[in-house]
């Protein structure tokens, strides 16, 4: 059964997920600011220079420029307690530098599952566990 604390924090992370994949600059960004605490702990495995907030608007920053067709597609959401669990599958076409890699104009399709925990209703914490290695294999960076 859900609690309303639940259904909240899951709400709130599909309106973060809906900014995301709108491609507005000033949507994401006053969005994080809304839903994600400042110094929240943001684990990716995209190492970005800067922490809390700042760091998920960097990453989809980065992935923007390199996926301008970027699609975050949410396959699965679970809520318990102050965590809310994400599994998703993400599109887009290489189109910009992405880590090193200058653009090759392929499509790409990997998996994510990401645990956000909550408190008082904002994104305190973050784990992702990202197919980086099946990316970089689809845009030619390591072979098969």
């Amino acid at each position: 059964m859900s609690t309303d604390e639940e259904t909240s924090n899951k709400a709130t992370l599909e309106r973060l997920h809906a900014a995301l994949n709108s491609h507005d600059t000033e949507r994401i960004t006053a969005t994080i600011d809304e839903v994600v605490a400042p110094d929240a702990l943001i684990r990716t495995p995209a190492p970005v220079g800067v922490t809390g907030a700042r760091a998920l608007e960097e990453v989809f920053r980065r992935l923007h420029l390199a996926f301008p067709d970027l699609h975050v597609g949410v396959e699965d959401t679970i809520a318990e307690g102050d965590k809310v669990v994400s599994r998703n599958t993400v599109t887009g076409t290489h189109r910009g530098e992405y880590m090193g890699l200058p653009p090759t104009g392929k499509p790409i399709t990997y998996n994510e599952i990401f645990i956000f925990r909550f408190v008082d209703g904002r994104v305190a914490e973050t784990w992702g566990v990202v197919d980086t290695l099946g990316l970089m294999r689809q845009l030619g960076a390591l072979p098969w």
